[in-house]
């Protein structure tokens, strides 16, 4: 006999490429909603790794394709949260149609380490 535990049930999502509000974006977007604290808690975690903030934005019928369109430059070294999520409401703001996103830069690696659609359209 076997003192193993039993295996998780891993349960299938159920989304379909002609519904909408099934779509996921990137692994954060199956958790619950964030609230404004932990958006903000997400991007200070980035800036605490030093790593920079990019803000990009699409038409939701485009979101799944690998291009998204960047909001102004890239925010190298900067460090206030406020400033990114401003940058992030502007572009929204701007484009209204579309959906917004924060990714997060490893300059070392030059890599995405982090992506957050933190608007959707």
């Amino acid at each position: 006999m076997s003192n193993a535990p039993e295996p998780a049930v891993v349960e299938a999502y159920p989304s379909r490429v002609g519904e909408a509000a099934s779509k996921k974006f990137e692994a954060m977007s199956y958790l619950p909603p964030m609230t404004a604290d932990e958006i903000r808690a997400q991007i200070n975690w980035v800036m605490q790794n030093d790593w920079d903030c990019i803000i990009e934005h699409v038409e939701p019928a485009r979101a799944s394709e690998g291009y998204w369109y960047m909001w102004k430059l890239p925010l190298f070294g900067i460090r206030d949260v406020d400033a990114v999520l401003r940058e992030a409401d502007n572009c929204g703001a701007e484009n209204p149609s579309h959906h917004v996103r924060i990714s997060g830069i490893d300059k070392i690696k030059q890599t995405m380490g982090f992506s957050l659609v933190t608007r959707r359209a």
